[in-house]
């Protein structure tokens, strides 16, 4: 069995469809039907169900998609140990982070990473934080630097590095730029611009608001951070910004009865074995 096939397999399982797989593998559209096609002869089962353009996973496909995960995964894992057997510091490394904290956390880091270990090829995935914790759950990132989750995950380890302030913030238009307190029930009444619905950040807004019995009034959401600034800059609502962001925002600070804190940090698994690559980066971090 070829490991190029099981990268195809879970390419075309995560993606559904054959085209974006091979965009991702950059191969052609028929190199992924001839590698699937020759894995399913040596398996002797059907492993998706193809309908129009449309493609699904098998049920023998859904029950044999975590195990190639795995194979994958030990592979990738035996090369890092062997890695870990030289003292040299060299090769890839792939990284997830969140364009916020790529923006305003993790440049004198890079740089200091850069300069100490030259030889390291280092991969940058700029994506959510809730998608690159999932990537590095399938094993597909080493590891992320990230808004860490709210709720433990399996198979995933965290560290905080650091811990980052949320302020209530609105234009120096908005009605209640001007007033010395703002209750949080009177807050809830004006719409807000604030991140997508399954962030972790969304989550602990919402998690605050209904220990008040309260809800969102919910103008437009966006998963970047310096569109959510802009938006609120020209007065479309107001919304929750990390304080590192405010230095030259025009935007006020609300005066709202209720502190916010989100934790930023890393994100490894449990069970993978680092490169040196990665602890070499590790030992950059705060």
């Amino acid at each position: 069995m070829e490991f190029a096939s099981l990268r195809t397999f879970l390419a075309v399982a995560d993606s559904g469809s054959f085209s974006a797989a091979a965009q991702q593998l950059y191969l052609t559209q028929p190199a992924v039907s001839k590698r699937l096609a020759a894995l399913e002869a040596e398996l002797g089962i059907k492993l998706f169900d193809r309908i129009g353009r449309h493609v699904r996973l098998t049920h023998a496909g859904e029950v044999l998609l975590p195990k190639a995960r795995e194979i994958l995964l030990q592979t990738q894992d035996m090369k890092h140990l062997a890695s870990s057997l030289q003292t040299e510091i060299s090769g890839a490394l792939l990284l997830g982070t969140s364009h916020h904290i790529g923006l305003h956390r993790l440049p004198p880091i890079l740089r200091a990473f850069r300069n100490r270990f030259p030889a390291v090829d280092l991969d940058i995935r700029f994506m959510d934080s809730e998608a690159a914790c999932m990537a590095v759950e399938k094993g597909e990132l080493e590891m992320a630097i990230v808004t860490l989750p709210t709720e433990a995950l399996p198979h995933l380890e965290t560290r905080e590095l650091w811990e980052d302030e949320l302020c209530f913030v609105a234009s120096e238009e908005h009605e209640l730029a001007g007033a010395t307190k703002v209750p949080l029930e009177r807050l809830t009444h004006y719409p807000a611009v604030l991140p997508g619905p399954t962030t972790y950040t969304r989550s602990i807004l919402e998690q605050a608001l209904q220990d008040h019995d309260l809800e969102i009034t919910l103008g437009m959401f966006t998963n970047y951070m310096e569109t959510l600034k802009m938006l609120s800059e020209i007065n479309l609502g107001w919304t929750l910004l990390p304080k590192t962001m405010l230095a030259q925002a025009d935007l006020v600070i609300l005066p709202v009865d209720l502190k916010l804190s989100r934790s930023l940090g890393l994100v490894t698994h449990t069970g993978r074995t680092l490169s040196n690559p990665a602890r070499a980066l590790i030992s950059c971090l705060p």
